[in-house]
């Protein structure tokens, strides 16, 4: 099924969590009308404040929201939406994997998915080929992420082509739900809950697989809050 994500940027002078509630409340109905078969939205809402030690990315700069839509063709008909409730986006036809389904606490309709979710914008390294990323990355890198975090869903989004021209550079789009402790708990985070050796042990295996497909410094990561939406 055809996948399309798009990073929102809201109006600075809007209340951000009156701005969160319209696309809930209206951008997703709206895209589910205009022809998507299934809307999720992530967002840096409140409930995912505690976590904004995890964020990171290049110029200080994040996305206010980032919508992601499955059976939504080339995305030529969303546009207007996007327009009207944002102050300005970016999207991608993405190719999805999903090497880690959750089964743990499936999405319920329109209700704030259990724990949280990472969301993280991935950048090819300068002179690494695609093919040569896309072995370290998800031949040889999800493996590793899956056993060495406490993840109970790991969705890979590789990008395919961009919505816009001016759209900014973007390989990937990696999406990992985690428990609600991994917030502000590093060692639930490496699935490593009380035990130091453990948690020393998955951190050291995990930054050396990602030193294969990612420059430090080049990413955008951030904890959102999950709330998916179907017809």
């Amino acid at each position: 099924m055809e996948k399309l994500i798009a990073i929102m940027t809201a109006d600075p002078a809007v209340d951000q969590a009156a701005w969160q509630a319209g696309l809930r409340q209206r951008l997703a109905p709206a895209l589910l009308d205009a022809g998507a078969a299934r809307v999720r939205i992530n967002l840096p809402d409140a409930a995912v404040a505690a976590g904004a030690g995890l964020r990171q990315s290049p110029d200080g700069s994040y996305p206010d929201a980032i919508v992601q839509m499955w059976g939504a063709g080339d995305g030529s008909g969303f546009g207007a939406l996007f327009d009207h409730h944002a102050a300005r986006w970016h999207g991608w036809q993405v190719e999805e994997q999903v090497p880690l389904p959750n089964t743990a606490c499936p999405p319920q309709p329109g209700e704030r998915t259990a724990g949280w979710a990472q969301i993280a914008l991935l950048v090819r390294p300068t002179g690494q080929s695609e093919a040569d990323w896309l072995e370290a990355w998800q031949g040889r890198h999800t493996a590793v992420a899956i056993e060495t975090q406490s993840t109970f869903e790991y969705v890979q989004n590789r990008v395919v082509a961009p919505l816009r021209d001016d759209a900014p550079d973007c390989a990937a789009i990696v999406e990992e739900c985690f428990p609600e402790a991994a917030l502000t708990d590093p060692l639930t985070f490496f699935d490593a809950a009380g035990d130091v050796a453990k948690f020393k042990a998955n951190l050291a295996r995990m930054m050396a697989s990602c030193e294969h497909f990612i420059t430090p410094g080049t990413i955008t990561v951030m904890p959102t809050s999950q709330y998916e939406f179907v017809r």
